[in-house]
């Protein structure tokens, strides 16, 4: 078994700059579910998901708690996308991890109308990000397979 040094580029930097983006996000959609909506709408903690026959905004608050339980669902796999595909391609990855951070944003504000169709406006773009960084994964194994 051979072993492979792993330099990183100084443009890694910016791959760091974009998680630390969406540790951001992840701070702003807490606080619109926690902070904003919570207090709204009158669904107290620790009420995870609101019941249409107790609150008449449910679908509402609900729609808000998914955009946000979703992103964090969805996180570990960006992080971990992000950390590994950028080592061999830092630049397209942050410019990957960017468009995903910002087709987040509006996925989030797209489910936040109550309306779920509405997170796939521009939200949708989010899908499209992730598989080019599965992209930048797989070439960054097989270079390493290859070397």
């Amino acid at each position: 078994m051979g072993e492979v040094a792993i330099m990183v580029a100084k443009e890694y930097g910016y791959v760091v700059l974009v998680l630390v983006l969406y540790c951001f996000l992840n701070f702003w959609m807490a606080y619109q579910v926690g902070g904003v909506a919570r207090k709204k709408l009158k669904i107290p903690y620790p009420t995870l998901y609101a019941l249409e026959s107790e609150h008449k905004d449910a679908k509402l608050f609900n729609c808000i708690q998914r955009g946000h339980q979703n992103s964090m669902e969805m996180m570990p796999v960006f992080f971990l996308l992000m950390t590994i595909g950028g080592i061999k391609h830092p630049c397209v990855a942050t410019a990957l991890g960017l468009v995903y951070v910002v087709a987040r944003f509006f996925y989030f504000k797209g489910y936040a109308t109550g309306i779920p169709k509405n997170r796939l406006t521009i939200g949708k773009f989010n899908f499209g990000a992730i598989l080019g960084l599965l992209i930048c994964n797989i070439s960054f194994g097989i270079s390493l397979l290859l070397s």
